[in-house]
């Protein structure tokens, strides 16, 4: 994470596309997604010069219970 926080840039820029990083939806409109493994998310945000982690887990465990 270090170099993710390093490379400050556009938040489209800080993640390579093979992470899948996208915004959320709903409830979770604030926060964006990216898949660290297949099927391994990790949801966070940027506030400012902040980034929160929010959540980790599998899709399944962070969504649909």
């Amino acid at each position: 994470m270090w170099a993710l926080l390093n490379k400050w840039g556009p938040v489209e820029e800080l993640l390579p596309a093979s992470y899948l990083d996208h915004p959320l939806k709903g409830e979770w409109k604030v926060f964006r997604d990216a898949h660290i493994e297949p099927n391994w998310l990790l949801i966070y945000k940027i506030a400012g010069d902040v980034v929160r982690f929010e959540r980790t887990g599998r899709h399944a465990d962070l969504f649909d219970g």
